[in-house]
């Protein structure tokens, strides 16, 4: 099956809104196995929305809408798509029902344009919201599909996990089942490397970019979820054949979320020093659920002042070595560790210092005070600011 993900809205047009819903549904349709072909966005025009939808349903065996379902004139895009499919809307008196009572139960006043929200496909099927006041609406004519859904995020990805997946799931006659490894290292290297496994048509495999590392996908379709599962995890064998440990980690959010379980895995602690990274690691850390069984001290000594108090580096080693200097790195992982007693200590990186020149940088590694020792690592290329946050 063929997808194209349209969002509607001339906000989305002037970059008013971030367009989050359209990353949110091509991993979703890849997961599923559906081919997205396009994702596009188009203003709050009824005649150029026509003339798009009459033109993408021709290529595309189903298209995924997002946005103007909502109460106000220009919000064209259910009785558009209606009028292309061959549908016409009509007044449901159980959604107006819903919406009454939603506005009643938060305390405000429902107004007649809200009517609009409540018309539904006649030929078609609407789209339960449970979330919101918009029902969705799902389209078909000659074999091709539509369904629309809001375009709060919140509410696009409820409708979209409760109501529209297990439609397409059915549709679909098959069981699906995907992993995600997450890989150390840079996409191009790694697409070399594992450039035969990519070409595979069940299981399929794709690689997603990220900062500092790459997600690869693997997706397999059988009859049952079992044998799906099992083809699976044959596959990402050769994939940790090929890469070994930079594999890391597999179905998890990011580098964090790994540094956390292990740690409960291997009863150890963990404390951070930071610089310019304004304790953005530490942030990291705590946003994985159960890190407060890990964590508990976060240091942001940015001052050089600060570092000597707080974490207890020798303001001679800042003199002779500069601020941005591996025995720092290692005196504030160390210092932040003893200062609570902790197993491990962790250094951001450090970026400014009177007379450096921005971009040097320092980061540790494996610091375990159990047997003495400390590696301290210089990083390969420049580090800017930026980057220093968004490393994993």
């Amino acid at each position: 099956m063929t997808a194209e993900i349209i969002s509607v809205g001339t906000e989305l047009l002037l970059g008013n809104i971030l367009n989050t819903n359209a990353q949110y549904l091509s991993r979703e349709l890849a997961a599923l196995g559906i081919t997205v072909q396009r994702e596009s966005t188009i203003g709050d025009n009824h005649s150029r929305l026509a003339d798009f939808v009459n033109e993408a349903k021709q290529r595309c065996d189903l298209l995924v809408f997002t946005g103007g379902l909502g109460p106000t004139a220009d919000d064209l895009t259910k009785e558009t798509v209606a009028s292309c499919y061959g549908d016409t809307l009509a007044f449901d008196a159980e959604e107006w029902d819903k919406i009454v009572a939603y506005f009643t139960r938060t305390g405000r006043t429902v107004t007649p344009n809200n009517r609009k929200q409540a018309m539904v496909p006649v030929h078609g099927r609407k789209v339960v919201n449970r979330h919101g006041t918009a029902p969705g609406a799902w389209f078909e004519q000659d074999g091709r599909c539509a369904v629309l859904m809001p375009g709060v995020p919140h509410e696009m990805k409820a409708m979209w996990q409760e109501e529209v997946r297990p439609l397409l799931l059915a549709r679909q006659n098959c069981a699906l089942h995907s992993l995600t490894l997450r890989v150390l290292g840079g996409e191009s290297n790694l697409e070399y490397q594992v450039r035969d496994l990519l070409e595979n048509a069940n299981p399929t495999a794709a690689i997603y970019c990220k900062t500092g590392e790459c997600e690869i996908r693997i997706t397999a379709r059988a009859k049952t979820d079992t044998e799906a599962e099992t083809m699976c995890r044959a596959y990402a064998k050769k994939f940790y054949d090929l890469l070994g440990d930079a594999v890391y980690d597999e179905d998890v959010a990011g580098l964090e979320e790994t540094v956390v379980h292990t740690l409960q895995r291997k009863g150890l602690t963990l404390a951070t020093a930071e610089s310019c990274t304004g304790g953005m690691i530490a942030q990291r850390i705590t946003n994985v659920s159960g890190a407060s069984e890990v964590f508990g001290y976060g240091f942001v000594t940015y001052w050089e002042q600060a570092k000597a108090k707080l974490v207890g580096v020798d303001p001679a080693v800042i003199e002779q070595y500069n601020v941005v200097s591996a025995p720092v790195a290692a005196q504030m992982a160390l210092g932040a560790a003893q200062v609570v007693g902790y197993s491990l200590g962790r250094v951001g990186p450090l970026l400014w210092g009177a007379g450096l020149v921005l971009g040097a940088a320092w980061l540790d590694k494996d610091v375990t005070l159990a047997v003495g020792q400390l590696l301290v690592t210089a990083l390969a290329l420049p580090l800017t600011r930026e980057r220093g946050r968004r490393r994993p």
